[in-house]
């Protein structure tokens, strides 16, 4: 029989070259339980893969995670829901695992400046790493420039080829820039090409009523509109308290008034 040491060496070899690290960290001290614990072979090798599965998974978040371009500070743990209706709590509890991506479908948080839209989007696109799915996120400014360019380039397509490996992009602020013609081209053609295959979660201050300002002409706001609307998940946080005002609020209560709110 071959040495226990030259074994042991050469397995986590295997391992390693298999690209099985999560195997060859544990299977020696999985090993050593086993035998304390009679664990049979099946069992051991279930608990093996358990442990080569979850450092798979962890470093698919960490990749993704690192991609995504999300505000990595704006996640549930910092974010009042208890500032939303107890309809907007529903609709986003129903978000957080990502079924509606298998889908196509939008989701739009509208509302006031300073009301948590930016926040709320980025904890979701969070959400939606930690169960698997690739999101990007963006200012919308940003990522029209990026699409002018490769216009300008000859490269549009292969641009939206790039955002088209995202099952979701998350487009911040969509109603901050007044965008000019061809500015407002590329956006349009970057939504349209999504239209019924990809997610877009969307970000803005304006009403659908004003989405004209966006895109300029009134028969391309409402195809628009149409496009996105048509398969959309809407938080209303129109009447949202904005965070900020919120906060300005709550120093200057006398603090028996601030204590008793805070029971």
């Amino acid at each position: 029989m071959s040495n226990p040491l030259n074994r042991h060496q050469e397995l986590k070899a295997i391992l390693d070259r298999l690209k099985l690290s999560g195997m060859a960290k544990q299977f020696a001290d999985l090993a050593l339980r086993a035998t304390k614990e009679g664990l049979s072979h099946e069992v051991y090798l279930h608990e093996l893969a358990k442990y080569e599965e979850a450092e798979r998974r962890e470093r698919r978040t960490e990749r993704l995670l690192r991609q995504s371009g999300l505000p990595l500070e704006k996640t549930f743990r910092t974010f009042d829901l208890s500032r939303l209706s107890p309809t907007l709590q529903l609709q986003i509890e129903r978000l957080k695992p990502g079924t509606f991506l298998e889908q196509a479908v939008n989701v739009i948080a509208v509302g006031k400046p300073g009301c948590g839209k930016s926040h709320l989007a980025a904890a979701l696109g969070s959400e939606l790493i930690l169960a698997g799915h690739a999101v990007f996120w963006t200012a919308t400014s940003t990522l029209v420039q990026r699409l002018l360019a490769a216009k300008r380039d000859l490269r549009l397509p292969q641009e939206l080829a790039k955002l088209d490996k995202y099952a979701c992009v998350i487009l911040d602020d969509i109603g901050y820039v007044q965008h000019d013609r061809d500015e407002m081209e590329v956006l349009f053609t970057f939504l349209s090409e999504r239209y019924e295959r990809k997610s877009v979660m969307i970000t803005t201050n304006l009403v659908f009523s004003e989405w004209e300002r966006i895109f300029k002409d009134p028969m391309t706001t409402m195809a628009a509109i149409d496009r996105v609307v048509h398969h959309c998940v809407i938080l209303d946080m129109v009447h949202v308290e904005s965070y900020r005002a919120h906060q300005a609020h709550q120093q200057h209560l006398p603090e028996s008034v601030s204590s008793e709110r805070q029971k």
